[in-house]
């Protein structure tokens, strides 16, 4: 069974940046789109950014278009969100996903434990 480990999170002033890591072990990344959520205190888990299983195609939320860049090394078995730009609004849980499904949702797939992104003022 996939486990999919996030790391990178942290505390950064507005305007910083941050790379995250999802490093998946006991199964491949190279067949699933991935992709990563987040979720802020009190709401929901919302989209962040996806990418195909070739690496063909890439989404992201209007939220975070232009600032967030997701790529993948399949050779290494991990998928990267690199944030640029960071705003206070970006604070929140980051959560990669490994899923067959395009684009990826909320409900499916195999799912890591999730990194903390701070961003202060």
């Amino acid at each position: 069974q996939v486990q999919l480990e996030e790391s990178g999170g942290g505390l950064v002033q507005a305007g910083g940046s941050l790379r995250l890591s999802c490093a998946a072990s006991g199964g491949t990344i190279s067949s699933y789109n991935m992709g990563w959520f987040r979720q802020a205190p009190g709401k929901g888990r919302e989209f962040a950014a996806a990418i195909a299983w070739n690496g063909g195609s890439t989404l992201y939320a209007d939220s975070v278009k232009g600032r967030f860049t997701i790529t993948r090394d399949n050779a290494k078995n991990t998928v990267y969100l690199q944030m640029n730009s960071l705003k206070p609004e970006d604070t929140a849980v980051y959560y990669c996903v490994r899923t067959l499904r395009w684009p990826p949702s909320s409900n499916m797939g195999a799912w890591g434990k999730g990194t903390l992104v701070t961003v202060s003022s």
